[in-house]
């Protein structure tokens, strides 16, 4: 007689081995990982803290599994169905922890992100002061996948760090290094460049590992005497970090997840088409503790508990006019300076030209003529001299031809 399906059957306590490989369901860690809730390590935890339920049974222990049809909650909330997988790339600002909950109130990576997000986790940290690419994805089983060794994906860092060292002490660190018990792998750093200050020098390095402990470029430089004041993570695997901003956080595609990450993600778990969900870029958003940083959500979406009043000037409304009635003109000073003409004001035709105006200019005299004429005209325009007259060309009051100019009292006069 086959017993009936019970989500809280503890075989190992009563006697019996059970089947948790071949049973019916799956895993309740690997369930809640796969729907995003947190990886298997914490789900766990969250199991041994009481917070995880099945058809509103509390776990005491995670080998237990999950079969269709039954209700799976955290802290009283009901866990979607898992979705295919998501990626997200998320340029992390300073200034905000790598968690979901801080237990000392400080600003998290979780608690910024746009509020038309699934429920994500990160793949790997990036510690309060450190900045650059954050994965973040809402599969959990794929972030405990990226973060092992044995994927040897390269985390590539951009770090300054003050103080002197050279290129053939970096090159030490290709052999692996030990400092305080702890053997760190293999790590690539070259040097960038200097910038010399007083009594020292800051130097920017280009570091490479494959591991990712914690705090791990920072505590292998210190050991050769360098301190890290700025450590940015430029890529981690074939994702790069790219022209994100501060606090932006970007989807990638399905198609780009199918070719980079086949083999790793389940068959069932691949997304298909070719379009995100999450259309676009967020708009940025400063870390706490910077010039208008952490009041406001990122795509401009206030956070619950933080009212954000925008002050925007209010256009004035347009007066109302009853039917027939002329608008008012504006009046105008009599003392107010003039301005020209009023704006809008028609200016003056000009006379079209002909087509033989365009050739020859009517109404101007022809510049060419006799050489005479053109001395004669120039006697003119002097100040105080009379134009001569053409030769041939009689003048008033004398019937024979002019011989030269008329006397100063004019015809008549003596």
């Amino acid at each position: 007689m086959t017993k009936p399906h019970d989500p809280l059957y503890e075989p190992h306590l009563d006697g019996e081995d059970g089947d948790l490989e071949n049973g019916p369901g799956e895993r309740v860690a690997k369930a809640l990982a796969r729907a995003g809730v947190a990886s298997r390590r914490e789900v766990e935890r969250l199991i041994e803290a009481g917070r995880v339920a099945i058809n509103g049974k509390v776990l005491t222990t995670p080998a237990v599994k999950v079969a269709p049809g039954d209700f799976l909650t955290v802290d009283g909330q009901l866990v979607a169905e898992r979705e295919p997988t998501r990626i997200f790339r998320y340029h992390k600002p300073t200034g905000l922890m790598t968690t979901h909950n801080d237990p000392k109130g400080r600003p998290t990576v979780f608690g910024s992100l746009p509020k038309d997000l699934p429920r994500l986790i990160s793949v790997g940290r990036l510690d309060l002061n450190s900045e650059g690419l954050l994965l973040l994805t809402n599969d959990g089983e794929l972030s405990r996948a990226l973060e092992t060794p044995s994927n040897a994906w390269v985390r590539r860092y951009r770090a300054r760090a003050f103080g002197d060292t050279t290129q053939a002490k970096l090159d030490t660190l290709k052999d692996g290094i030990t400092v305080e018990g702890v053997k760190y792998g293999a790590i690539e750093a070259k040097i960038d460049k200097a910038h010399e200050k007083a009594g020292g020098k800051n130097i920017w390095l280009t570091v490479s590992l494959s591991e990712g402990k914690n705090r791990e470029v920072r505590k292998v430089l210190e050991a050769l005497g360098l301190k890290v004041n700025r450590l940015i993570r430029m890529s981690y695997g074939p994702f790069a970090l790219g022209p994100l901003e501060a606090g932006q956080i970007e989807e990638v595609g399905p198609r780009v997840i199918r070719e980079l990450l086949e083999g790793i993600v389940s068959d069932e778990n691949m997304p298909t088409g070719d379009r995100p969900k999450f259309g676009g870029i967020a708009n940025a958003a400063k870390a706490p503790g910077t010039a208008g940083g952490g009041d406001v959500q990122r795509r401009g979406a206030p956070r619950a508990d933080r009212a954000v009043v925008i002050d925007t000037p209010e256009k004035p409304e347009k007066p109302v006019y009853k039917a027939g009635w002329a608008k008012p003109k504006k009046k105008v000073s009599p003392h107010a300076p003039s301005k020209g003409p009023a704006k809008g004001a028609a200016k003056p035709k000009r006379p079209a030209k002909s087509i033989e105006s365009k050739f020859i200019d009517i109404g101007k005299p022809a510049a060419r003529g006799k050489p005479a004429d053109g001395a004669a005209r120039r006697v003119s325009e002097k100040p105080g001299r009379a134009a001569p007259r053409p030769a041939g060309k009689p003048s008033r009051g004398s019937s024979g031809p002019s011989r030269g100019p008329a006397p100063r009292g004019g015809p008549g006069k003596r």
